[in-house]
């Protein structure tokens, strides 16, 4: 399996069909329908809802192999086991039209199972983005490469289990890609002769009164991500309670955070840091004032400003401290999260990691890497151990974006390593993560 698999928009799976004989891909893309469908509802009763473009004519392919009955798009859908959409394929944008959306709510009413063709209708393949009803499959078969929409929420939410079909075209380069898990092997070696700041130092700055957790979780997962040597910078007062907590950390007052910056290899700035004016101008000025990578999480964003530097710098908002940030509703980056994080990115200049059902990567002229997460991550303090991965693989010299996606999709799988899934806590994803980076070695 490759680090990064390719993921594809309408316009580039256009690229890569163009020059094929277009009725021999519809023939082997109905058979791969077809054959999945007959393997998952052997001797179901079959209806596929078609439209008129080349995804209805895969459709009807499908169905013609199963021997299952073919409804147009707008009339009414009879009795079925297992129900085939074929109403839009990778072109469809916007709003399904009138008759597209009743065929849509009649495909819901009908309560079967619903097996998709390349992209449940009503999603944007290249986008992810639903504007109007939507088709809830239980799985969709998709052909080539997977496509930007079935990866990117609220799409990924409707397309169920994902079968990939090889129907015969060539590999080609896309804008977006799926972090996989392999791209543990990225990770840097430690080094023959090497010592804690060579294996990289991280400096965490946060830990405001009632909030020392996130600053400890941070601190932890820094380690637990193979950094040789952390130090947390916290207001005085939280001191005793941090030093209690955190047995390997170095501990310094605020005030002392440029001090200790001089030995740190990458800096980690917000959690539980508060956000009164002297948070943020600390924030502001350790950014301007040092030539570390920095990873900016919770309480650093808050009412951040573009700041212009030469390292890496990482932001990590959910998709309420992105609106924040891009004065828009939390509504609206939920409905439309790759157009949110490219927003920020050309705003803020800088990588852009969105947290959320997957996390987005995303850095000025780069390819934008997804990694897809895992319900077991909804859980506080687990963006405090991901603040404290990417501070520790930026301390090893990690590019930013790939620092970024390396750690996103570590922490999903530290995650899912757990013994346990309900009642994970984030301190459990950090105990996970040395068995999960075993892999790189």
């Amino acid at each position: 399996m490759a680090d990064l698999e390719p993921l594809y928009t309408a316009e580039e799976m256009k690229a890569a069909e163009a020059g094929h004989d277009v009725e021999a891909l519809m023939e082997r893309a109905g058979n791969a329908v077809a054959a999945v469908v007959a393997r998952d509802y052997p001797g179901a009763r079959v209806v596929a809802v078609c439209g008129k473009g080349a995804n209805g004519g895969d459709g009807r392919i499908a169905a013609q192999r199963l021997g299952a009955k073919v409804v147009e798009v707008g009339a009414e859908l009879p009795r079925a086991d297992v129900v085939i959409d074929a109403i839009f394929g990778t072109g469809f944008h916007g709003e399904p039209r009138e008759e597209a959306a009743r065929s849509i709510e009649a495909i819901h009413d009908a309560g079967a199972p619903v097996v998709a063709v390349d992209v449940p209708s009503g999603v944007d393949a290249s986008t992810g983005e639903v504007s109007g009803v939507c088709v809830e499959a239980v799985t969709t078969v998709t052909f080539h490469g997977e496509k930007v929409g079935l990866a990117v929420a609220p799409g990924s939410l409707h397309a169920g289990r994902i079968e990939l079909v090889d129907i015969g075209l060539e590999s080609s380069e896309t804008r977006h890609a799926r972090v996989t898990s392999e791209i543990v092997r990225r990770l840097p070696q430690r080094r023959r002769g090497g010592n804690k700041y060579r294996s990289g130092s991280v400096l965490v700055v946060g830990g405001a009164p009632g909030l020392t957790g996130a600053v400890c979780l941070a601190a932890e997962a820094a380690f637990r991500a193979d950094a040789g040597y952390v130090t947390v910078c916290a207001p005085r007062e939280s001191l005793p309670i941090v030093e209690m907590r955190l047995l390997e950390a170095v501990k310094r007052p605020l005030e002392e955070a440029f001090e200790a910056a001089e030995r740190a290899g990458a800096l980690a700035l917000g959690p539980g840091l508060g956000r009164g004016d002297e948070a943020r101008q600390l924030v502001r000025r350790l950014l301007k004032e040092t030539e570390l990578p920095a990873v900016v999480d919770a309480d650093g964003l808050f009412g951040f400003e573009p700041v212009e530097r030469d390292p890496p710098t990482v932001l990590t908002p959910h998709s309420g401290e992105l609106a924040r940030l891009l004065d828009v509703e939390t509504t609206w980056v939920d409905a439309h999260r790759l157009e949110a994080v490219s927003r920020a990115v050309e705003r803020f200049q800088c990588v852009v990691l969105l947290k959320g059902s997957e996390t987005i990567v995303a850095a000025p002229a780069a390819r934008t890497l997804i990694s897809t997460g895992t319900p077991r991550l909804a859980t506080a303090g687990t963006g405090d151990v991901l603040t404290g991965i990417i501070g520790a693989f930026l301390s090893k010299g990690m590019e930013g974006a790939l620092a970024a996606a390396t750690a996103a999709r570590i922490h999903a799988d530290a995650a899912l390593a757990a013994a346990h899934g309900r009642g994970l806590i984030a301190s459990d994803v950090a105990a996970q993560l040395p068995g999960v980076l075993d892999d790189a070695v």
